[in-house]
């Protein structure tokens, strides 16, 4: 269920990846090495110890299902991990990390998702943060590797706080500012935050000239009121330009029929959900949201947390369970480029990459 080998089509595929957020690619090594560095005691005493904390199936939803005792929910897990990080080459180097991997994959461009709000509390200052992935999204260049990054509000914290990290992050803006950062998102616990509670933060940055996305969490609480205000109502009625999840919309026909209309896309991470849901009721579902039209693409969300599973993973899956072949696995990658922000130029050659791609 976990992982599956990668098949050479799949490793070799030009690859876009458009929902991954920063904190959650954090590998265990790289945390150890973070905690010695900035001597931070951490509750393992040797590496093993660490390492095999990652093998545990956290409680993802102990709003909903109550608390297992001795286990972390998933944003505990997260958020521990965050404690590591504390200068400005600390976020550098968790960056390099991951985009170095984007290469190593074939990822030719992405989009992660950040906050400054889980530093910011912990004394952290927002430049430190800001400057770290600054400077390795400039020289993952070198690597092959673009990336426009996205600005989340933390959902689960009170707006104004998201409003004052927004005021602070936006001198690193595209337009006028540095150009880290070319959207605004959700990111944290969904549990009775919908998406319009966050509707200044959203119209402060589409009057900056961002873009706009929307997490809608799988099997959250409200999870299909949250997708019709994403879709309808959010930025003045004009919708999210892209929605992070948003598997839920497949059993409403108002909500899917939706997606296609105003051609929304998903940015949709199969074992996210794969960890707890069957794959004979997954799978179908995201070809069934396929076979209606619905834009998508897939990706990683936080793989260290997920047992390892990177985007070359997630689409392993879907390649494998959703019997897709070769000629769809390349349009969903055309997908993640039609829904990308990168600059045209950027677009063009992966599309022409993608042309060359053999199908047969």
């Amino acid at each position: 269920m976990n992982g599956l080998p990668i098949s050479p089509f799949i490793a070799n595929l030009p690859k876009v990846e458009l929902h991954v957020h920063i904190e959650g690619t954090l590998t265990p090594s790289l945390r150890w090495e973070l905690a010695h560095r900035n001597n931070i005691k951490l509750p393992y005493t040797t590496f093993s110890d660490l390492k095999a904390s990652y093998a545990i199936t956290l409680n993802h939803r102990p709003e909903l299902h109550g608390r297992q005792p001795g286990i972390p929910t998933f944003l505990e897990a997260y958020f521990a991990g965050c404690e590591v990080l504390q200068t400005e080459t600390d976020f550098y180097d968790l960056a390099m990390a991951y985009l170095t991997r984007c290469a190593e994959m074939k990822v030719r461009y992405t989009e992660p998702f950040f906050d400054i709000q889980a530093h910011t509390r912990r004394g952290v200052p927002a430049p430190a943060v800001l400057n770290g992935y600054l400077r390795a999204q400039r020289d993952a260049i070198k690597l092959g590797v673009h990336s426009r990054w996205i600005f989340c509000f933390l959902r689960d914290e009170p707006v104004q706080s998201g409003l004052d990290a927004y005021a602070q992050a936006r001198p690193w803006a595209a337009g006028n500012g540095k150009g880290l950062f070319h959207a605004v998102g959700l990111a944290s616990n969904a549990y009775e935050r919908p998406p319009m509670l966050f509707e200044e933060g959203f119209r402060l940055a589409r009057a900056d000239g961002l873009h706009v996305t929307m997490h809608c969490d799988f099997g959250q609480k409200d999870t299909h009121e949250h997708m019709g205000e994403a879709i309808f109502q959010v930025c003045g009625g004009l919708g999210a330009e892209r929605i992070d999840h948003g598997l839920d919309a497949e059993d409403e026909e108002v909500l899917w029929r939706g997606l296609v209309d105003r051609g929304i896309g998903l940015t949709l991470c199969p074992h996210a959900y794969h960890r707890r849901t069957e794959t004979g009721v997954l799978f179908p579902k995201i070809r069934r949201l396929w076979e209606r039209g619905v834009k998508m693409c897939f990706n990683s969300d936080d793989p260290t947390l997920m047992h390892d599973v990177w985007v070359d993973g997630n689409m392993q899956k879907v390649y494998s369970f959703c019997g897709f072949g070769k000629s769809e696995m390349v349009q969903f990658v055309r997908n993640a480029v039609d829904m990308c922000w990168a600059e045209e130029d950027i677009k063009r050659a992966i599309y022409e990459e993608l042309d060359a791609v053999d199908v047969h």
